[in-house]
């Protein structure tokens, strides 16, 4: 299968970052860390797409 590629469609992501992205509508998201450095990302789907993320997170002592 060959697809035809848009331009405007590209993006370009520095891999020296440590980032979850997310494409939604064309569009490439950064997902919010955990504020603490320590935690977890969910991602909730609804037909096919994601919807929202819900950010947990733990506080070390």
């Amino acid at each position: 299968m060959v697809r035809k590629i848009d331009e405007d469609l590209i993006a370009e992501i520095d891999l020296h970052e440590n980032a979850v992205y997310v494409v939604c509508d064309g569009q490439l998201k950064v997902v919010d860390p955990p504020p603490t450095g320590y935690g977890k990302q969910e991602i909730s789907w609804q037909k096919g797409m994601p919807t929202h993320s819900e950010i947990k997170y733990t506080q070390k002592f």
